[in-house]
């Protein structure tokens, strides 16, 4: 059945560009609802719509996204629109069709690697390669979605298929089962085409460091002909195991996870190349040492395999040319980490040209920038100062690349430029954050954006940037669900401060309504490890907007090491991490304090993960400073994070064990004496539970006193429509109760 947000994207998709402007509610228009922690999140989202994993078809004529349901905002169908006749059809009805049975471990484990284990319904899907119809998972089984409306089911097993594929031409289906790959012609019965090795040997599969922290989700490449397909085989036999013990309400269930601790030994990666039905295997010879990370696999258009491998250390990068009938290799070129005391940063920017170039992404010369590489001459395609962060589509007829950049450092917009080199020209609206994808000859752009006053939107445009139809307009009117709460909405005001060697820091403050005179708390919200970009121009939700209505000044501020400013931004972390982004958090803090609207007395730290760890760091470096401190899934020791994470900014422990006792949580942990609020999730297997439990005894045998509240049953993403506001809810009475509230 058609709900109404589906209806409200036909209207928008369906009707003259003209007569689509919306009249938005302004704060005088409405009455402001008290926004409760419930309500923020509760069905409907109140960001509105928010479709995931919008795709246009190999020819650019049908749009395909996930869309929630307005009564179940987790869930997501599988909706589809005709640019030609202007309708939308739902594809698949993942309640009608699914079966609701429980997923096996590993389909969970890699859902919390792609960060959707919350969410129900479809999560991702593959378009054919004649436009025809989409591959849809559901449920650990398999269907093909016509856009005719028909759907027919591949699979019908109770094991679950990871990792599925059509073929690049549509004749096979490809999954993992049961540690094994297997493949088959669609509509016929798929057939394993690797060996049965037992339980510590994967083929098929992206090893848990790919998944976790190279951003590599999948452990096998089909040809671009179908003639051959690359396959990875790992052997976990070599990773130590952690005993995890995912305590749950009820009961709690024991796995031994190999999980790949700083310092340890991990997973041995091999790469074969074999037929679709698993005949004329080969070994591609990634080298003599076997230490390495495998970070890339591609096919190149003329069928050359090409295979990125990154030394253990992380500063160097080399492009293997692989013959795909020998699986011989030869390095094509080397790309190193652009100092000595920094890394080499993955990325998926790069393409292989069809006639035999490659555009490529690097940070050779301090930000990320596209050059062009022939086989032995490099050419910069690119010149700008502020990064270049994606890329979104190569015209290579016309001679143009599309990419996504930052400006001004709080905005991110969609430019392009000449293939071969020369100015740029930006296609989208300033004062706001972008992301695009385009079809695979780069002819449209499907374009998502928001704004402080503005939830997320998406529209298709030309490559000009011009607009041609919204796909999902999300208007702040009447009938918007955040509508309630408008008049209360609190736009962000937006600074810099110098950091100690005078490097703008640039943060974000929201206040809520004030009174002369009178001081209030800030609810300080923090990342600090590399990585997330948290202050920008972009939509920030209701829940920044539900602790302001509270009576806090909400406070962000992004410390070096973050993302998305270049090099020397985040190379001070290199060997030092719980230092600089503590005293850049401080340097914030500071400033708080000068401003006469704020209580010195009353600025309270929250985090989460890296941010966890922030905020331990932060209450033991300046006791007194911080009125309290909120801890959620923190890293307290390094030592007990995973390799390919940890190792990219510390080191190796066995080398330089100094930097890891620095950089630890728990030496310094009864240096501890303002208030503490400690989260965990209990089945976390990422920051697993022993960094908690090994920071409670410290606590406990110091006598220092703190709180807690732990999540059984819950991993490292604590949330759902009743435990958030219960976590909220706890964090705040926790504020209350030490007296960190706003004035009366």
């Amino acid at each position: 059945m058609r709900h109404l947000l589906a209806a409200a994207a036909i209207l928008a998709l369906a009707t003259p560009l003209a007569a689509q402007e919306s009249d938005p509610m302004t704060a005088e228009q409405s009455e402001s609802a008290d926004l409760t922690f419930e309500r923020v999140f509760a069905s409907p989202g109140l960001d509105g719509a928010s479709p995931r994993q919008a795709k246009l078809s190999p020819d650019g004529r049908y749009l395909t996204l996930l869309r929630n349901r307005e009564d179940e905002r987790e869930r997501y169908d599988l909706w589809g629109y005709d640019r030609e006749s202007g309708e939308w059809t739902m594809l698949v009805d993942s309640k009608a069709l699914g079966s609701g049975r429980e997923l096996s471990e590993d389909e969970k484990m890699q859902r919390e690697r792609a960060r959707v284990g919350n969410l129900r319904g479809i999560i991702t899907y593959q378009w054919n390669s004649d436009g025809s119809g989409v591959l849809v998972p559901l449920d650990g089984d398999l269907y093909l979605a016509k856009l005719d409306g028909t759907v027919t089911r591949l699979t019908n097993t109770e094991e679950s298929e990871l990792n599925p594929k059509l073929s690049p031409e549509g004749r096979y289906v490809s999954f993992v089962r049961d540690r094994q790959l297997w493949t088959g012609p669609v509509g016929e019965d798929a057939q394993p085409i690797t060996p049965k090795e037992g339980e510590l040997i994967r083929w098929g599969e992206a090893e848990f460091v790919a998944q976790e922290e190279m951003a590599r989700l999948t452990g096998y490449w089909w040809g671009p002909k179908e003639e051959r397909i690359a396959v990875q085989r790992t052997d976990e036999s070599p990773v130590g195991v952690v005993t995890r013990a995912a305590i749950g309400a009820t009961g709690t269930k024991v796995y031994d996870q190999r999980y790949p601790v700083a310092g340890s030994d991990n997973a041995i990666v091999e790469l074969f190349v074999m037929d679709p039905d698993g005949g004329n295997r080969v070994k591609v010879d990634l080298g003599e040492e076997t230490d390495i990370y495998l970070a890339r696999v591609d096919w190149a258009p003329d069928g050359t395999l090409y295979v990125q491998r990154q030394n253990r250390e992380q500063t160097r990068l080399d492009m293997l040319r692989v013959d795909p009938s020998t699986g011989a290799s030869e390095v094509w070129f080397t790309e190193e980490a652009a100092t000595e005391d920094y890394w080499i940063n993955l990325s998926d920017n790069y393409r292989f040209l069809k006639d035999g170039r490659l555009l490529w992404w690097s940070e050779r010369e301090g930000v990320g920038n596209f050059y062009l590489f022939d086989g032995s001459n490099w050419t910069r395609v690119t010149d700008r100062a502020e990064p270049v962060i994606g890329l979104t589509g190569v015209d290579q007829d016309a001679g143009r690349i599309y990419y996504q950049g930052v400006e001004n450092v709080l905005e991110r917009h969609i430019y392009a430029a000449p293939l071969e080199g020369g100015a740029e020209t930006r296609l989208t609206e300033a004062g706001f954050v972008h992301s695009a994808v385009m079809d695979k000859d780069a002819q449209t752009l499907l374009v998502s954006r928001s704004a402080p006053d503005q939830p997320p939107q998406s529209y298709l445009a030309d490559t000009d940037g011009d607009r041609l139809a919204w796909v999902e307009e999300n208007a702040l009117d009447a009938d918007h669900p955040y509508a309630p709460y408008l008049a209360s909405h609190v736009m962000p005001q937006y600074g810099t401060i110098p950091a100690e060697d005078g490097t703008p820091l640039h943060y974000m403050m929201l206040k809520p309504e004030m009174e002369p005179g009178k001081q209030y708390p800030v609810f300080i919200m923090h990342y600090g490890g590399p990585g997330p970009q948290i202050v920008d121009r972009s939509w920030k939700g209701a829940l920044a907007q539900a602790i302001v209505d509270k009576g806090y000044i909400y406070f962000a501020l992004d410390n070096r090491g973050s993302a998305n400013r270049g090099v020397a931004f985040e190379q001070p972390l290199y060997r030092a991490m719980g230092g600089v982004e503590v005293r850049d958090q401080k340097a914030g803090a500071e400033f708080l304090r000068t401003l006469d609207y704020v209580d010195p007395a009353k600025l309270a730290i929250y985090g989460w993960s890296y941010g966890g760890y922030m905020t331990l760091k932060r209450l033991q470096a300046d006791p007194g400073l911080y009125a309290a401190g909120i801890s959620g899934a923190p890293v307290t020791r390094w030592g007990l994070y995973d390799t390919h994470y940890t190792e990219r900014f510390m080191g190796d422990p066995n080398e330089v064990p100094e930097a890891y006792e620095a950089a630890s949580a728990i030496p310094n942990a009864t240096n501890i004496a303002d208030p503490l609020l400690l989260i965990h999730g209990m089945a976390d297997d990422n920051v697993v539970f022993e960094n908690s439990s090994e920071l409670i005894a410290k606590l406990q045998e110091g006598n220092v006193p703190f709180e807690m509240m732990l999540y059984p049953g819950y991993t490292h993403r604590v949330s759902g429509e009743n435990i958030s506001p219960h976590m909220w809810n706890t964090i705040f009475r926790f504020l209350d109760s030490y007296g960190v509230t706003p004035p009366e």
